[in-house]
């Protein structure tokens, strides 16, 4: 064993040893169901017994760490966001925004045809990536590096771009129609487009070639995620099915029919065995992504469901409705723990994360607010006030201590924990 390195969201140890030829590798040990109130001394005894690596002598260092990662369980649990900035985006309606990983630079794409990346800190604009002939829809970094940009646009071209000097790597050209969702693998090496056209594909971020078309849905592809190893990827299409493919031959695995309306939204859990899907036809199912079983259909809202979401150890999901009301499910249950309400009748919610300490959760509505709520109770903390049109994106950064809502207003907010 040379040392451990620490993941706090999920919490997890990561032992980094070299093998008897001099290779480093990594073996994660995964803690997704500590809690600050857990007994760490059981745990140590716990782990160091299961882990061979592990000696007895590392005990006190593998004591210290579990401590340092409750810490970061219990961050800001009782503090309020305050508005931190107000940026004025672009001239023409933003279409979404995201953070890099620690949350230092975020990026907006607008019907102006631009990507703009901003310091968080200063709301300095530090680049804006200009090319795309149409609207720029569906952004991302490649977390964690937060090196790279990918654009995904109406003009049926998707782009990689440098994002410290705004230079163009690749255009990704293959798509018959608008792409409108996009994804990097974990590793940082795959994107993944899905489009209008009904298919979706993989691409090699080095050479910037097509290595695989996804081909089988008979409507557009509006969801797509990678799972957390990157060797599957889900896509949800308005034909009211979700595809569960493999990467590697770009085959898919499992059909998941069940759904009498149009998908609106998926997502892995973070252990990969399970997915969720949203449907326009009010229900929530829970996936077994080996066996492509349902296991659960969660009911209970009555609208359309626009937005699902696992916690990040996978244990909670929460969904989001056109019926103005989120709902927090137990992932293994299928019981509904809490019913978050409190937006405007009538006001839609696009949105929904946790933030990732798993304690909180974030909405954002047509009302023109975003919502913080705390999930045991389902009870409204703190609303984020001051947005003139309705919001469609919010997101909270790795460590969960800042928050972005984007609006129709045309402007994005900066949120900070005080």
């Amino acid at each position: 064993l040379k040392r451990f390195l620490l993941r706090y969201y999920p919490p997890g140890v990561i032992l980094e040893y070299e093998t008897r030829d001099k290779v480093r590798q990594q073996k994660d040990i995964d803690l997704l169901n500590l809690t600050p109130d857990a007994d760490v001394e059981v745990l140590v005894n716990t782990i160091v017994g299961a882990e061979s690596l592990i000696s007895e002598s590392r005990k006190p260092q593998l004591r210290r760490l579990l401590y340092k990662l409750i810490e970061k369980l219990e961050t800001n649990e009782n503090n309020d966001f305050y508005l931190f900035k107000i940026l004025r985006a672009h001239i023409l309606p933003l279409t979404n925004c995201a953070f890099n990983k620690s949350g230092d630079k975020f990026i907006t794409g607008s019907y102006d045809r631009t990507c703009k990346v901003w310091n968080t800190e200063s709301g300095e604009e530090l680049l804006t990536l200009e090319g795309h002939r149409n609207v720029v829809y569906a952004i991302a970094f490649n977390n964690p590096f937060g090196d790279k940009i990918i654009t995904g646009s109406f003009d049926k071209t998707c782009k990689l771009w440098n994002a410290e000097n705004g230079d163009l790597y690749h255009t990704y050209r293959g798509h018959a129609t608008e792409i409108v969702c996009l994804s990097f693998n974990p590793q940082g090496t795959v994107v993944a487009t899905g489009s209008m056209d009904n298919t979706a594909r993989l691409w090699d971020v080095e050479t910037g070639e097509c290595l695989h078309m996804l081909m089988g849905h008979t409507a557009e592809i509006v969801s797509l995620n990678f799972d957390t190893q990157g060797g599957k990827i889900i896509t949800g299409s308005f034909d009211h099915t979700v595809k569960i493919w493999d990467v590697r031959n770009g085959r898919c695995i499992h059909t998941l029919a069940g759904h009498h309306g149009e998908i609106s939204s998926t997502q892995f859990n973070y252990a990969g065995d399970l997915c969720i899907s949203g449907s326009i036809d009010r229900t929530c199912k829970v996936w077994d992504v080996a066996s492509g079983q349902c296991i659960h259909t969660l009911r209970g809202h009555n609208d359309e469901i626009l937005d699902v979401c696992f916690d990040f150890t996978g244990s909670k999901l929460v969904s989001a409705s056109a019926d103005a009301t989120s709902r927090v499910f137990n992932t293994m249950t299928g019981a509904c723990q809490a019913i978050l309400v409190g937006h405007e009748p009538g006001g839609e919610i696009s949105k929904v994360c946790f933030n990732p300490q798993g304690s909180r959760i974030l909405t954002a509505s047509s009302d023109k607010t975003a919502r913080l709520w705390e999930i045991e109770t389902g009870g409204c903390m703190q609303i984020l006030e001051g947005h003139t049109d309705e919001i469609f994106s919010c997101a909270f950064n790795y460590e969960g201590d800042t928050v972005i809502t984007g609006s129709k207003d045309n402007t994005c907010r900066i949120w900070r924990c005080s």
